[in-house]
C-alpha cells in the first residue's frame, strides 16, 4: 500500500508538470521534482529525491535544491525537453548565463549540486554519462578574507566592557576571549567540553574540533587562562569531566542548579 501510494506521488500528471516528493516532510519542506526528470518514470523521480535525502546538512540540501531548480528551469526555458538530451555545452551555457548574476562562489556552488545531481543519476542507472563531469566553473581565489579582525585596543576595550559580576558575564568573557585568542570558530568554541581545556606540564592548552573531524591543539594565551579559570572556577567546573565547557548555566531564583 505504502509502495503504491510513494510511486503514485511520484508521477507526473503532465510533461510540464512538477512532482512533489513529501515523505512526511521528513526534511522541513516538500523534494520538488523537475519534469525532465519525472517524464523518465518514477525509479528516476525516486533516485532523485533520494539524492537530496541523502544529504544531512539541512544548509547544504536547500542550496542544492535551489541550484538544481534553478537549472531544470533554464533547461525547460531553453526548449530541453529530455533528461538525457542535456549535454556538457548545456550545463556549460547555463554557467555562463550565470555570470554577472551571482558571486563566482555561488556559480561555483550551483555547479557543484548539479554535477554531484548528475553522479548521482549515473551511479543509480538513470543516466550513462554525466553532462557536467567535464564542465569547469569560474576561477575564484580569496588572498584576504571579508571579515573584519579587530585590533587589540578594540579587543581589550570589548573584554573589559563585559559585566564579569555573574556567572553568565564570566563565561561570555570566557568565550569571546577564546575566540579573540584562538581564532576559532564560534561553533568550534562552544563545542568544547571541560577536558579540551587541559594542563600540559606548565602551560594549558586548548583542544578545538573544527570541519572535517579536524582536532586541532594548540596553547593558551595568559589572559585566556585567566578568564577560563575564573569562569570555571565561578561555574564548578574543574574537575566536571564529559561536560560542555562553555554551555550556558541554568539558574532557579537566583542560584545555579546541582
Amino acid at each position: 500500500m505504502d509502495s503504491d501510494l510513494q510511486t503514485k506521488a511520484l508521477a507526473a500528471t503532465s510533461s510540464k508538470s512538477l512532482t512533489i516528493v513529501d515523505p512526511a516532510n521528513a526534511f522541513g519542506r516538500p523534494i520538488v521534482v523537475p519534469a525532465l526528470v519525472a517524464d523518465v518514470g518514477p525509479r528516476a523521480a525516486k533516485r532523485f529525491a533520494h539524492f537530496f535525502g541523502s544529504i544531512a546538512n539541512d544548509n547544504t540540501r536547500a542550496a542544492y535544491q535551489r541550484a538544481c531548480h534553478n537549472f531544470f528551469a533554464w533547461c525547460d526555458a531553453n526548449g530541453l525537453d529530455e533528461l538525457a538530451a542535456i549535454e556538457p555545452i548545456h550545463v556549460g551555457a547555463y554557467v555562463k548565463s550565470m555570470a554577472g548574476k551571482f558571486e563566482k562562489p555561488t556559480v561555483k556552488q550551483h555547479l557543484a549540486a548539479i554535477r554531484m545531481l548528475f553522479d548521482y543519476l549515473v551511479a543509480g542507472q538513470i543516466l550513462a554519462i554525466n553532462p557536467a563531469h567535464a564542465v569547469r566553473g569560474p576561477k575564484h581565489s580569496v588572498k584576504r578574507g571579508k571579515t573584519p579582525v579587530l585590533s587589540a585596543a578594540q579587543a581589550r576595550q570589548l573584554l573589559d566592557s563585559i559585566d564579569v559580576s555573574t556567572v553568565v558575564g564570566l563565561r561570555d568573557r570566557a568565550l569571546i576571549a577564546l575566540m579573540t585568542f584562538s581564532f576559532a570558530r564560534v561553533g568550534a568554541a562552544v563545542g568544547m567540553r571541560v577536558e579540551d581545556y587541559f594542563a600540559d606540564g606548565k602551560r594549558w592548552r586548548l583542544r578545538l574540533n573544527e570541519k572535517g573531524g579536524k582536532v586541532h591543539e594548540m596553547p593558551a594565551h595568559h589572559n585566556l587562562e585567566a578568564y577560563l579559570d575564573a569562569y570555571m572556577h565561578a561555574a564548578g567546573l574543574f574537575g566536571a569531566k564529559c561536560s560542555e565547557l562553555l554551555a550556558l548555566p541554568r539558574f532557579s531564583l537566583g542560584h545555579p542548579h546541582r
